[in-house]
């Protein structure tokens, strides 16, 4: 394991993860105005090219998570995760002047594809850790997310005064600032010695699946995680239709609640995740996880005013201990050689995810939404079925970690 100035490379990751967060969090607000425009619709109609537009997103980073993660097994993370940045930052300059939806949907794919960069960095994050400390610096990456979360949203709600359209452009300046920065002082955190020849048959997305069946019972344990995810995109892909249709919220008010959102998850995964591991165990504090975020996403669906929204959001956060609790088990059985791989497998199961949770659960939102017109029942749907999701999950992981200890 290599030790030599791991707390400074972790912090310069970090910042690297959160620039990378503010990036996507300032275009939320407003992306869905965006897609009406060119879809040349009503916001009311958007929802039925939401899903499609973010699952393009994910197709993308599906197919090319594990070739991004065993590309960094053999050449290092720092080449990849440079050129990932730089790809997604002159990306958001495409879906500044994109015409049409065909346009941004092509910008999309292109930032799923350069979006893969999580992968390098969750590799770079392994590569740098110590076994006992790898579940709180997993944490950190959330944390990473949740303050970039804080600071996009609140800015692009506030960009969103000035067009719809200027969100994507500040965007593309923190990620060519972030390239330049990393350019300058980031180092590699994979010595030569310790890397491995490259495999097509392993860089593919369905090998990359096959890969998970190299670790037995562990592999219940990636499945806990899609599910765990899928149930997220129910808020996640949801989050700006509800609260404007429900709520009647602007795409200010929904960038400041969703700045909400990252301070909350930030603290919980940042200052807290290490110490509910410490203390209850990977194995309880997944499980925690999973329940509280069943409760939760009840709530979300029957809450009938806006500011429950936010207190909601408080117990939500919490949620955010599942993924790095089961990182941390997991990468624990592999050598560092393959960090880049496992990690890939990681974000390509979040990216099947999220190619299936938007256009399901806005599917939900947009049918349910007609058909039972302003009912609380109606709007809530995704979040109903994202908790019967979350309930097979807990389930599973509950039979899954019986034989550990902690």
């Amino acid at each position: 394991m290599q030790t030599i100035n791991s707390k400074s490379a972790l912090i310069f990751i970090l910042i690297t993860i959160c620039l990378d967060s503010i990036g996507l969090g300032i275009i939320i607000p407003s992306f869905p105005t965006l897609i009406s425009e060119t879809a040349h619709v009503p916001f009311s109609e958007g929802s039925k090219y939401f899903g499609w537009v973010m699952g393009a997103y994910a197709f993308m980073q599906f197919l090319f998570s594990p070739l991004i993660g065993n590309l960094s097994d053999r050449f290092g993370r720092r080449p990849i995760l440079l050129i990932s940045v730089l790809g997604m930052g002159l990306d958001y300059i495409v879906m500044y002047f994109a015409p049409d939806l065909f346009w941004l949907v092509l910008g999309r794919a292109i930032s799923g594809i350069f979006g893969a960069s999580f992968t390098s960095a969750a590799a770079y994050i392994a590569d740098i850790s110590t076994p006992e400390k790898r579940a709180q610096n997993f944490g950190m990456i959330g944390a990473a997310f949740g303050i970039g979360f804080v600071i996009g949203p609140a800015i692009g709600g506030l960009l969103a005064d000035f067009g719809t359209r200027t969100p994507f452009l500040v965007a593309a300046f923190f990620s060519i600032s972030n390239f330049i920065y990393g350019l300058i002082v980031l180092k590699e955190s994979l010595p030569v010695e310790n890397r491995r020849a490259f495999d097509w048959k392993r860089a593919n997305p369905l090998g990359a699946i096959q890969q998970i069946k190299r670790f037995k019972k562990l592999k219940y344990l990636f499945l806990v995680t899609f599910l765990t995810i899928i149930t997220t995109m129910a808020v996640h892909s949801t989050w700006n239709f509800y609260s404007i249709e429900k709520f009647g919220w602007s795409i200010k008010e929904v960038g400041i609640s969703l700045a909400v959102v990252g301070v909350c998850f930030g603290i919980v995964q940042g200052g807290l995740t290490g110490k509910i591991v410490e203390k209850f165990g990977q194995k309880k504090s997944a499980k925690a996880g999973l329940f509280i975020s069943i409760l939760v996403l009840i709530g979300m669906g029957l809450i009938n005013q806006g500011w429950m929204m936010y207190a909601i959001i408080i117990p939500y956060a919490f949620s955010g201990i599942v993924d790095p609790a089961i990182r941390s088990i997991i990468s624990q059985q592999v050598e560092n050689n393959e960090q880049g791989e496992l990690q890939g497998i990681f974000t390509s199961l979040m990216s099947l995810a999220e190619i299936i949770g938007p256009p399901l659960f806005m599917w939900f939102f947009y049918t349910f939404k007609n058909s039972v017109p302003n009912s609380n029942i109606g709007l809530g749907t995704p979040f109903f079925v994202a908790s019967f999701i979350g309930l097979i999950a807990f389930l599973l992981i509950s039979w899954t970690l019986k034989e550990f200890k902690k």
